[in-house]
């Protein structure tokens, strides 16, 4: 058995709109494509039912983040939670990559509903997935040419950060390097 985009967009909406406590307008196709390629170890374009098992857990898991920084119980958080839900998620980013992420996933109100913050951390966990698969030497550095950054920002990054388009190398401080005001990973855009 395996699930395509569209049928996991109907499981995942069926889901979502049985708990009244998350605002959502829904998961988009494209959110459950990006899901699939975050997942599909095997390459068929779907999910088999462990793949899906896999997802599932992490959807579970960011949602139980999402739920604690929702302390109003408004079914959104604010971009300054979503700050601080990224990092308890174990992603360490930098000023820049927080205001990147509020631009792309709040509304005019700063506000973060649940289908745009799981998004995000789809995102996120392909992006700090496919860094590491290119650190092999574990030292927070890597550097892509740009036929890898581009098959890289199309087929697994799927939307990127914009800082990302014109990609050429794509850093990670390492823990020794981190400050107060720089921590985590960091795009540097070819000029």
């Amino acid at each position: 058995m395996e699930i395509c985009a569209d049928e996991l967009k109907k499981v995942l909406n069926t889901v979502v709109n049985k708990h009244k406590d998350l605002k959502t307008h829904g998961f988009t196709l494209e959110s459950c494509r990006s899901m699939i390629a975050l997942m599909d170890t095997d390459g068929s374009g779907k999910l088999n039912l462990q793949e899906f098992h896999h997802l599932w857990n992490k959807i579970k898991a960011w949602q139980k983040i999402f739920k604690h920084y929702d302390t109003d119980q408004s079914g959104t958080i604010n971009s300054y939670e979503m700050r601080n839900a990224v990092n308890d998620a174990g992603f360490h980013l930098n000023n820049q990559l927080y205001d990147i992420i509020t631009m792309r996933y709040a509304d005019k109100h700063m506000n973060i509903d649940f289908d745009s913050f799981i998004c995000c951390f789809v995102r996120l966990e392909g992006m700090f997935r496919a860094f590491h698969a290119f650190d092999k030497d574990g030292d927070g550095i890597i550097k892509l040419n740009v036929l890898e950054a581009v098959c890289r920002s199309t087929c697994r990054w799927h939307s990127a950060p914009p800082c990302a388009r014109a990609l050429h190398h794509l850093h990670a401080v390492p823990p020794w390097a981190r400050n107060q005001t720089s921590t985590g990973f960091y795009c540097c855009g070819v000029n």
